[in-house]
C-alpha cells in the first residue's frame, strides 16, 4: 500500500515513510502524528486510519488526539501562517477590522486556506504582543498591523 511504480520509479507514500521509522508503540501516537503533519502538512484522514493499524491503536483514540491539538489540521494548510491575535489588547486596538480586511483580500475566512495553498488564516486568543496590538503573526514574524499595511505585507509571502 501507498507504492507507486509509475514510470518504472519507486515511490513510498510520505505516511508510510514516517510510520516506517517508528516502532509499533502506541506511546508514539503523538510522535508519529507530529511527524505525519510535518511531512504532509496535515494529517489526511486515510494516514489516520493507517497509523491507528499500524500503532495498533483504537481509530477513535487517534481522532481523539488528531482534533484535540491545535497543532494538528485535518485539512492541508497554506504555505503561510497567519494569525490574527484577538486577545482584548488587540481587540480594543482594531483587531476585528484587521481580521477582515485579511479575509477579504485573501477571501477566505478565519480558519480557512486559499485554493492555492498558499495562506491559512487563524485567530488565537493571545500572542504575547499586546504593546504591537493589533498584532498579526505571520510564519513566525510579528507586525504591528493597519489595514492600510496589510497589502504591502502580504505581497512579501506571494
Amino acid at each position: 500500500m501507498g507504492e507507486c511504480k509509475c514510470s518504472g520509479t519507486r515511490t513510498v507514500d510520505p505516511v508510510d515513510e514516517v510510520l516506517n521509522r517508528w516502532d509499533r508503540d502506541e506511546s508514539a501516537l503523538i510522535g508519529v502524528l507530529q511527524d505525519i503533519q510535518s511531512k504532509v502538512g496535515y494529517l489526511p484522514k486515510d494516514g489516520l486510519y493507517r497509523v491507528a493499524e499500524y500503532l495498533n491503536v483504537p481509530l477513535s483514540r487517534v481522532f481523539h488526539v488528531a482534533t484535540f491539538y491545535t497543532a494538528f489540521s485535518l485539512t492541508p494548510r497554506g504555505r503561510h501562517e497567519i494569525r490574527v491575535c484577538t486577545g482584548t489588547a488587540c481587540h480594543v486596538r482594531g483587531a476585528p477590522l484587521i481580521l477582515a480586511e485579511l479575509e477579504r483580500q485573501l477571501g477566505i475566512k478565519a480558519g480557512e486556506t486559499t485554493e492555492d495553498l498558499r495562506f491559512t488564516l487563524s485567530t488565537v486568543n493571545c500572542v504575547g504582543a499586546c504593546a504591537l496590538g493589533p498584532a498579526v503573526v505571520i510564519d513566525g514574524e510579528y507586525y504591528s498591523m493597519s489595514r492600510e499595511r496589510i497589502s504591502g505585507i502580504l505581497d512579501r509571502y506571494k
